[in-house]
């Protein structure tokens, strides 16, 4: 029954990973270009809280849910001893 244990930490790290690499290879992370105010950055336009969308996140969102209900069946069927 450890395997189970395996599987449920196995797809929680998945999960995290699948949602870092969505986040990091989203596209450009610099927009050159110049403010409203007349200041130049590098900061995106309009790059807001996108990053934690469900819409492009949802595989690595659910291999963690997945994982942690794996988990937490691992926690309450193990019997000490």
């Amino acid at each position: 029954m450890v395997w189970i244990t395996w599987l449920g930490a196995a797809l929680v790290m998945l999960g995290v990973l699948y949602s870092a690499h969505v986040a990091i290879f989203r596209g450009r992370m610099s927009n050159p270009h110049t403010t409203q105010a007349g200041v130049p950055t590098l900061e995106p336009k309009r790059s807001g809280i996108r990053v934690l969308g469900v819409r492009d996140n949802w595989p690595g969102l659910a291999m963690i849910v997945v994982g942690a209900a794996i988990l937490l069946f691992g926690f309450l069927t193990h019997t000490p001893g």
